[in-house]
């Protein structure tokens, strides 16, 4: 698979456009086509919106990310 895929969830939510740019990317991917032939041109965009429909429900059905401590605890108190 590809490796350049970018996370897109970081503190702001995705928008839809970048999820639609997410599910593109995937598509074409998997299919090895850039864009499609125009016979399967119908195909094609169903699977696009098939897939940006999908990680939208699991975008609003994940728990909000929460931001990270500043500093992490230490395990056991230094000794001096």
């Amino acid at each position: 698979m590809c490796r350049s895929i970018k996370t897109l969830r970081g503190t702001a939510p995705a928008t839809d456009e970048e999820v639609r740019a997410a599910a593109l990317q995937f598509v074409r991917k998997i299919s090895g086509f850039r864009a499609p032939a125009p016979a399967n041109a119908q195909a094609f965009d169903a699977a696009v919106e098939e897939i940006r429909a999908s990680s939208e429900r699991l975008l609003h059905r994940l728990p909000a990310k929460r931001a990270r401590p500043a500093a992490r605890p230490t395990a056991r108190p230094t000794e001096v």
